[in-house]
């Protein structure tokens, strides 16, 4: 599920997985993949670009109707928008013993996409590394301890963490890689995990 981190500019947002069927990740309206997501990081560890500042592609959903409600689609009352779509399709297990992150949910990727199709646009999300000590993503500015949180959301599996503690390979070398880093920005990134 996702869960709430607090930015410095639009205080809490929602960041997470929002389906245990799919790696896809929210951050309030704009959607993304959480193996393109640790992709990113990877990249923006290794500073590729000689700067802080980078831009990938996500989906953004405009209108909060066409999003749909996440806490109706658990409970099976409310299939609204592309949430609600996606639990009908992969719907809130009834036993509640087998909510767990899947790591295979990338494969589900294609479903979920041609799903978001038809209520997103694609965009670009900025990520931007400043002197402060701070990461905007997008419209949001966080501290880079609560960036760091996201990251370790991630490798967790979010709320209800993986399913049989198994990662997937991306998150897996998204570790990896983050240790190895010698980028300011991920300097004891998995110090606390």
């Amino acid at each position: 599920m996702p869960l709430s981190f607090h930015s410095k500019n639009h205080g809490n947002i929602a960041f997470g997985f929002f389906n245990i069927e799919s790696d896809m990740l929210l951050l309030e309206n704009h959607f993304f993949f959480a193996s393109d997501f640790c992709s990113w990081l990877i990249e923006m560890s290794q500073g590729k670009n000689n700067s802080g500042y980078f831009k990938f592609p996500v989906y953004k959903i405009k209108n909060s109707n066409d999003i749909g409600d996440l806490m109706g689609a658990i409970h099976g009352v409310c299939f609204t928008g592309f949430i609600g779509e996606t639990y009908k399709m992969f719907p809130f297990p009834s036993d509640q013993k087998l909510f767990k992150q899947n790591p295979k949910g990338f494969e589900t990727r294609k479903a979920i996409e041609s799903l978001i199709h038809g209520v997103a646009e694609k965009t670009k999300l900025i990520f931007d590394f400043t002197k402060l000590g701070q990461v905007n993503i997008g419209p949001y500015v966080f501290d880079h301890n609560v960036f760091w949180e996201m990251i370790q959301y991630v490798w967790e599996g979010g709320y209800p963490r993986w399913k049989d503690q198994t990662r997937p390979a991306y998150v897996l070398k998204m570790k990896t890689m983050l240790e190895k880093s010698k980028q300011v920005s991920f300097d004891g990134v998995f110090s606390t995990s």
